[in-house]
């Protein structure tokens, strides 16, 4: 059992787009952790139960199963997982390790679909067919001001933050999948046009305007954040965590620190127990 006064012994997996290293650490630490960052593809060879015996929970802040040095038309390339990986991770699911997942983590593992639905959305770089629909590639809006509201059911990871307060982060036009067992956590509290996204296929495509196909985004859903079971695992995903201006707000510092507490507590390993049980 974790008590108030322990720091979380957590395993971090980086990697994906550039990012703060000293930034993301830090804002670990103040939330009440004590971090071992590993990037991939190493990370992904240790994500089993006997190397996670250690820790806490696992953070993910990572973006693998992308090749973006792929000839530049089919970019990215989608790589599969090892099977020594999805065993691990499944494995890991079974156990109730607690994880949370940041930011371009929902673009992990694209070829995988298994990881995605464990996430309870995806951020993707192509058109996909989910839920036997056809869903556009996803956009993204860098560096925009906007509000973030608390849902309003209660739950442990939003437990004292303020009912709304202000962030300055990159947005996602992703998608979440209707799935019952997500738990809402954050909302975006602004209406923002989809037209001001910016494709992410067209983006690593280097293509200018008039070039290769169009992009139509679908409207932008407002979801944050949610905590949902992934197997029997308590699973929290936060869109915000761009950058080193988010990594050092506290508030953000508090939700963080929330969903790490939260997904490593007996508690939330009984929530996710329980609420597969309801399915």
């Amino acid at each position: 059992m974790i008590r108030k006064e322990d720091r979380i012994e957590l395993f971090v997996v980086t990697k994906g787009h550039a990012f703060s290293r000293d930034g993301l650490e830090a804002m670990l630490r103040a939330a009440g952790s004590e971090p071992t960052m590993v990037d991939q593809p190493a990370a992904a060879v240790l994500l089993n139960p006997e190397q996670m015996r250690r820790y806490d929970a696992i953070l993910f802040y990572d973006m693998p199963g992308l090749d973006f040095r792929a000839p530049i038309a089919e970019r990215p390339g989608f790589a599969e997982p090892t099977d020594a990986f999805r065993a691990g991770f499944e494995a890991l699911m079974a156990e109730g390790k607690g994880m949370v997942m940041l930011h371009h983590a929902a673009a992990g593992w694209p070829a995988w679909p298994r990881y995605a639905q464990a996430i309870g959305g995806q951020f993707l770089y192509r058109d996909a067919v989910i839920g036997g629909e056809a869903r556009p590639g996803s956009g993204y809006l860098a560096d925009v001001a906007y509000t973030a509201r608390v849902a309003d059911t209660p739950h442990p990871v939003t437990q004292g933050l303020p009912p709304r307060f202000a962030l300055t982060d990159e947005l996602y036009l992703q998608q979440v999948f209707e799935d019952p067992s997500i738990q809402p956590l954050l909302y975006l509290d602004d209406t923002i046009d989809p037209a001001r996204f910016q494709s992410a296929r067209r983006a690593v495509q280097r293509l200018a305007d008039g070039e290769g196909a169009p992009w139509v985004p679908e409207a932008l859903n407002p979801l944050l954040a949610w905590a949902k079971p992934a197997g029997n695992s308590p699973l929290v995903y936060i869109q915000p965590g761009d950058s080193p201006a988010t990594y050092a707000d506290p508030t953000y510092r508090q939700l963080v620190g929330n969903a790490l507490r939260w997904v490593a507590s007996d508690d939330g390993r009984e929530w996710a127990r329980s609420a597969r049980e309801v399915e």
